[in-house]
């Protein structure tokens, strides 16, 4: 059954565009950078998925939140999206394995929601015009305060947002008897890229972003996880020199979405923010190196330059996006460090791409082969 508010509600981006719909979630008032979201399922895994920080979510499916909640469908603590732009609110749900509605989650977790907008309409509004800040409130209707409350709303280009997400303190998961010791930077990764590292036999410590190189090289780990997150990667320049010393310590690194821009900026590769970016479950990649087509998860609004790569001799792209031809994938030829902008642990979305996580421990497999068989003949 449909939310039955009664509160109005407003939406106001920031060319001046307005749309009026019905409050759902939490009475109050939400700003952030307009996107859209194509995905038909997994509502909350997208809307706790830390690289959506700083954002407010357009849902393209129709209906969201008829199957509820569920505790184990999370990909953090805490909802991370700034608010919600919906066709229907449902405030009832039919699912048995359900652990509530969403609009109590909304309301637990202070979340801010319109709803009875026409959300086509506003996809192909932003579509067209390209992403820009937007404010959502249900506590006032008047345009001239939600303008000025809007202008102060800070851009995404050159936004740092991944300190607001990443781990204060670093942590252990998996079993620390695993065959394979895996360091991951923090840069707003999501549980399941943890969990797919650890059922294919890794043990994991999770670091905060500003560690240094030096001090994740204490715990003498056998490869790097260069995670998701949200923000600008231009702007995080210790950041990328840290992900350079991390390219260049000879371990195998694998990068997935913000990790794969961070490893392209310490690569001599630039960024560029996109018009819209790329959200939702259905998108077609290509991937060069096998030539097999796979349909992928993705999130993100910057992307790789494609004329930097061409200057780059020892780096090749290894996967292309099949709708705009832009770089979803990069691979150096002479060491095992490889990335790609799209999530293959998917959730939501199809599981084509989680051959990556094999690849990436075949090369932890290989190099601690061929140093042991060093140390023997040494």
């Amino acid at each position: 059954m449909k939310y039955k508010s009664k509160t109005p509600a407003i939406l106001l981006l920031e060319d001046g565009k307005v749309f009026y719909g019905k409050a759902a979630g939490k009475i109050g008032t939400a700003s952030g950078e307009i996107c859209f979201n194509t995905g038909m399922t997994g509502y909350q895994e997208i809307f706790t998925d830390p690289s959506y920080y700083g954002q407010i979510i357009v849902a393209t499916n129709v209906h969201i939140g008829n199957y509820g909640v569920n505790k184990d469908e999370v990909e953090s603590g805490s909802i991370k999206i700034s608010g919600l732009i919906c066709k229907q609110f449902n405030e009832f749900h039919s699912r048995q394995r359900s652990d509530g509605s969403l609009k109590d989650y909304f309301l637990q977790h202070n979340i801010v929601a319109i709803s009875d907008v026409d959300t086509r309409a506003i996809v192909r509004y932003i579509r067209d015009k390209g992403v820009m800040n937007c404010i959502i409130s249900s506590e006032t209707l008047d345009i001239t305060e939600l303008k000025d409350k809007l202008s102060k709303v800070p851009s995404m280009i050159g936004l740092e947002l991944s300190s607001q997400v990443s781990t204060v303190n670093p942590y252990f998961i998996g079993e620390p008897s695993a065959e394979y010791k895996v360091a991951v930077s923090d840069f707003g990764v999501k549980k399941n890229i943890l969990r797919s590292l650890v059922e294919r036999g890794c043990y994991l410590q999770v670091f905060p972003m500003k560690t240094s190189f030096d001090e994740i090289m204490k715990w003498k780990p056998d490869g790097f996880m260069i995670s998701n997150g949200p923000g600008d990667p231009s702007v995080m320049l210790d950041e990328v020199l840290t992900v350079k010393k991390i390219i260049n310590s000879a371990l195998p690194v694998f990068g997935i979405c913000l990790g794969h821009q961070l490893i392209a900026e310490a690569s001599g590769i630039s960024t560029f923010k996109m018009h819209n970016g790329h959200r939702g479950i259905n998108h077609p990649v290509k991937n060069l190196i096998t030539q097999k087509c796979e349909i992928t998860s993705q999130n993100h609004g910057f992307g790789v330059k494609s004329e930097d790569v061409a200057k780059i001799k020892n780096i090749e792209i290894s996967h292309i996006n099949l709708n705009d031809n832009t770089i979803e994938g990069l691979r150096y030829t002479d060491r095992n460090v490889f990335s790609v902008q799209y999530h293959p642990e998917a959730c939501p979305g199809p599981s084509d791409s989680r051959y990556l996580f094999d690849d990436f421990i075949a090369m932890i497999a290989s190099v601690k082969k061929a140093n042991k068989k060093n140390v023997v003949t040494a």
